[in-house]
């Protein structure tokens, strides 16, 4: 289990990778409640893509059980949601995903997080407490605050698929999409 990279204001990571790791491992809808963390990088790319199918959810526990009935068409999907969603949705996680053991991937904005800190060592509760509530969980966890992050993700979620094992990526800082960069 990894909380996050070490900070050391690292470049935020690219919408564009991202959107690619997704695409390489064959994930083909995108269950969001949209997140002020990846909206401008990352929802809205993937909502004008024609790669995707956007389902758009009031709950984030309607994300997780149309994620895990899906991976029953051997359709790959991933949950778009920040860390409030991710605590307001815990039980049907627990339920769904880890007692019933199913690959349900979520992709996490950890909203307030400044991006020099660890997840670990954020000045925000909210954003502190999700790492240790996951690893009480046994769910797995790769933090994604830079470009050179992204490259885990596509092999994490064949791995999700193929293991039958939930999987969490914390997105530390806002995805920027091409010409964005600061």
């Amino acid at each position: 289990m990894t909380a996050s990279s070490p900070a050391n204001k690292l470049a935020p990571p690219s919408g564009e990778d991202i959107i690619a790791q997704l695409k390489k491992a064959r994930v083909g809808i995108i269950v969001s409640v949209p997140d002020i963390v990846t909206s401008d990088g990352l929802l809205w790319p993937i909502s004008k893509d024609p790669d995707f199918q956007l389902i758009r959810v009031c709950k984030e526990d309607e994300g997780v059980s149309i994620c895990a009935a899906l991976s029953y068409s051997n359709t790959r999907a991933l949950l778009l949601m920040q860390q409030t969603g991710l605590m307001d949705s815990l039980n049907a996680i627990r339920a769904i995903a880890m007692d019933y053991h199913q690959p349900v991937c979520m992709m996490v904005g950890l909203q307030g997080k400044a991006p020099d800190e660890t997840v670990l060592a954020s000045a925000s509760y909210g954003v502190r407490i999700i790492p240790p509530i996951l690893d009480v969980m046994a769910l797995k966890h790769i933090g994604i605050d830079s470009d050179a992050d992204t490259q885990h993700i596509a092999p994490a979620i064949d791995t999700a698929y193929e293991t039958g094992d939930a999987l969490c990526f914390l997105v530390g800082q806002s995805p920027v999409i091409a010409g964005e960069r600061p």
